[in-house]
């Protein structure tokens, strides 16, 4: 089988990292691997690296529809059974699976087009996950919340539509001797440091940190005066982050740290995951990451955050943009050690069940050969 993943960004999200796995993955399965993204992305680098077969095309010309990106493309998906196209934001009229739905048709290309989204944006239109009912294609959604509001607000036949979870890497991601010990020399932070929290990705608007800043503020001034954030990642809003860090008084509360290929040192590291997004989230990563790694989260309710989320079982889940919910939520989990230690437990336990990235791997295998 032939398998083409389209990534038009120059991110290294989770999503991008989830990418660069499979690919690692199906290449070591036998599978034969085609990268389609922008030139000197991220992506297209791990790509080369995992010896797939790559494809670069330039990310400025190519929202012009322009004869050569046509052909890039084209001569790209030609061979390929699968391609699978993660739906990223449009741009300037240009949407990456309506493209590539336009070359496949021009084409004549047997190739089954396959969006792939874990995360819904309102003002999206349906041609996004959809782009031509006369090529062979269908949708892969990671969460069930996904997959249920393709069905019922884009009138996506329920057929054209598969819920795979993307699972984690359980044997990576879980905690060893050797690992607490590079954390320690990795992340240094101040011995008295407690709760220890991280929020881990890309630092934009929407992933809601401000308001983060704003619950850490309170926990400062009362129950909660040494806890401190790892701010793990990178981003366009990186140097107005730290700014505000510096307005609100938090130097002593908040330690930023470049994007990290090992986010398990990370986990190692600290008490709690935080994700307080505002909007636009699927099934995060860093989520089941984290608790594959014994750490319990607070999230924004958000998307398929509820799940892998149960309030009082692996976590808790406040309403976006709620800084005073999330303080109390922060309070709730630490404040309780008992039922904290059981929360580790219940987290690990249900990432092995549920989640496990080598499992879901095959049926994203048994998937593409099924269409």
């Amino acid at each position: 089988m032939h398998i083409c993943f389209i990534e038009d960004t120059h991110l290294h999200g989770g999503t991008q990292i989830w990418v660069a796995e499979a690919v690692r993955a199906f290449v070591a399965r036998g599978e034969q691997v085609t990268i389609l993204a922008p030139t000197d992305s991220w992506v297209a680098e791990q790509g080369a690296q995992a010896k797939a077969r790559i494809f670069t095309y330039d990310w400025d010309e190519v929202i012009n529809g322009d004869e050569q990106s046509k052909e890039i493309w084209t001569t790209a998906l030609d061979p390929c059974d699968v391609a699978i196209c993660t739906v990223h934001p449009p741009r300037h009229g240009f949407h990456c699976s309506v493209f590539a739905a336009v070359c496949i048709k021009e084409g004549e290309l047997k190739t089954h087009l396959i969006p792939k989204t874990g995360t819904i944006v309102p003002d999206y239109k349906r041609e996004f996950y959809l782009p031509d009912e006369t090529i062979n294609s269908s949708v892969i959604a990671i969460a069930d919340f996904t997959r249920q509001y393709l069905i019922n607000t884009y009138k996506i036949p329920e057929k054209k539509t598969k819920l795979i979870y993307q699972g984690t890497d359980v044997r990576r991601f879980q905690s060893t001797a050797q690992n607490r010990v590079k954390a320690l020399e990795h992340y240094p932070l101040p011995e008295n440091a407690a709760p220890t929290l991280a929020s881990v990705g890309s630092f934009e608007e929407r992933k809601g940190h401000p308001i983060l800043f704003e619950a850490l503020s309170e926990l400062a001034s009362g129950p909660f005066p040494h806890n401190h954030l790892m701010m793990v990642g990178d981003g366009p809003d990186e140097e107005m982050l730290k700014e505000k860090v510096k307005m609100m008084g938090l130097e002593k509360n908040v330690s930023f740290f470049p994007f990290t290929g090992h986010p398990n040192l990370v986990f190692e590291r600290i008490d709690i995951t935080v994700m307080p997004s505002l909007y636009k989230e699927g099934l995060p990563n860093v989520l089941l990451e984290s608790m594959s790694m014994h750490v319990p989260v607070i999230s924004s309710n958000i998307g398929g955050v509820p799940e892998i989320v149960t309030n009082g079982e692996t976590g808790y889940m406040v309403e976006p943009g709620d800084s005073g919910e999330l303080a109390r939520a922060i309070q709730k989990l630490w404040g309780d050690q008992e039922q904290y230690q059981k929360m580790r437990a219940n987290t690990r336990k249900l990432i092995e069940e549920k989640f496990d990235k080598e499992i879901q791997f095959e049926r994203f295998l048994d998937y593409f050969k099924e269409v």
